[in-house]
């Protein structure tokens, strides 16, 4: 029998329900267990001293409290981060960066903590068998040249789930539409030439790994490595930078949105799916004040529904649902586009 791993545990003490209850769900969002969240009294009164591999101790007074630290300090030996920084509302770009802030701190004393797929769970998506139903691009939508470079782009977004979702994704879409596609997704390094093969056997819209000097063409996913961070020149080909992606993950979703939307603007939109934490959540709304669609998946079919639920409380996202959905959703937005061009031709004929 497999033993179940549980996640790290913490305990959260403060004497503020706003922070207890801020800190509960932001340490949530990167898989961890709140063993018990109260108040110092609450935690005085308790016949045992919680189990957990940390505590996280914030206090609006330290000397209404007077006897808390030594009690820690006599009956744990698990570290204790002491003066989390007050949580600033939630939805705001200020709590993400604070989300971040806290999430540094727990990983200098927990390691890391964000769950990524395993070379099983993407092996276990290679179904080279399995007949894929191929859907008809509306008779509106002219088809992309493949030869030619994208002049939309929709940057795909992932973390721990994501490749199933963007598989079912990119299996829902109709041949040869006019897009290409950039994805970032959280993995390890190890494991990015499975991920290629699995997701690169799709007849329609091709895998490959970013190269340098190279213009995302119609019909392309093109998959950012984990290292170097990359980016679009003023011609808009990729180039690589000598230094990593900036935060705690690579690719970094949210420096992927700025990087692509610099040259891009209001022609490059985002699909955010499953995955953990907030990646994506700062530049988002960047982005939405381009012009920019920002799409997410929604909770119900996620693997880790942290990273789509924390862009859609920017309030910046205009749709949400499962995977299929999405790819229904963009097909339909193309040829409403269409559509509309056609008619403004016309009229101005």
């Amino acid at each position: 029998m497999t033993r179940e791993v549980l996640p790290p545990g913490v305990a959260i003490v403060s004497d503020s329900p706003l922070q207890r209850r801020r800190l509960q769900d932001a340490v949530g969002k990167f898989g961890l267990d709140s063993r018990f969240t109260g108040d110092p009294d609450r935690l005085l009164a308790q016949p045992a001293i919680p189990d957990v591999e940390l505590w996280l101790v914030t206090l609006e007074d330290e000397a209404d409290h007077p006897t808390l630290f030594d009690f820690l300090l006599e009956n744990t030996e698990a570290p204790i981060l002491f003066g989390v920084d007050e949580a600033p509302a939630p939805g705001t770009t200020e709590a993400f960066r604070w989300e971040r802030r806290l999430l540094d701190k727990l990983e200098q004393q927990l390691g890391e903590l964000e769950q990524l797929d395993s070379a099983t769970t993407l092996e276990a998506l290679d179904h080279p068998e399995e007949p894929v139903t191929r859907r008809e691009r509306p008779a509106w939508i002219p088809a992309g040249k493949t030869d030619e470079p994208a002049e939309e782009i929709w940057i795909l977004g992932a973390s721990l789930g994501g490749p199933a979702a963007v598989k079912t994704f990119l299996d829902n879409l109709p041949p040869g539409l006019p897009v290409g596609f950039v994805y970032a997704q959280h993995i390890d390094g190890h494991f990015t030439e499975v991920l290629t093969r699995v997701l690169g056997r799709h007849a329609d819209y091709s895998l490959r790994r970013a190269e340098t000097g190279y213009r995302v063409r119609n019909g392309d996913v093109v998959l950012l490595p984990v290292e170097n961070e990359w980016y679009l020149d003023d011609s808009g080909r990729l180039q690589e930078k000598a230094t990593p992606w900036p935060g705690p993950y690579g690719p970094s979703i949210d420096q992927v949105l700025l990087n692509v939307a610099d040259h891009y603007r209001d022609r490059c939109h985002a699909i955010l799916f499953s995955g953990m934490g907030n990646d994506g959540a700062i530049a988002a709304p960047l982005l939405h004040a381009y012009g920019s669609r920002i799409w997410v998946q929604n909770s119900e079919s996620c693997g880790n529904s942290s990273m789509p639920d924390s862009i859609r409380a920017t309030g910046c996202t205009s749709f949400v649902g499962d995977p299929a959905q999405l790819a229904r959703k963009l097909t339909q937005t193309l040829e409403e586009a269409c559509l509309l061009k056609r008619k403004q031709d016309r009229d101005s004929a």
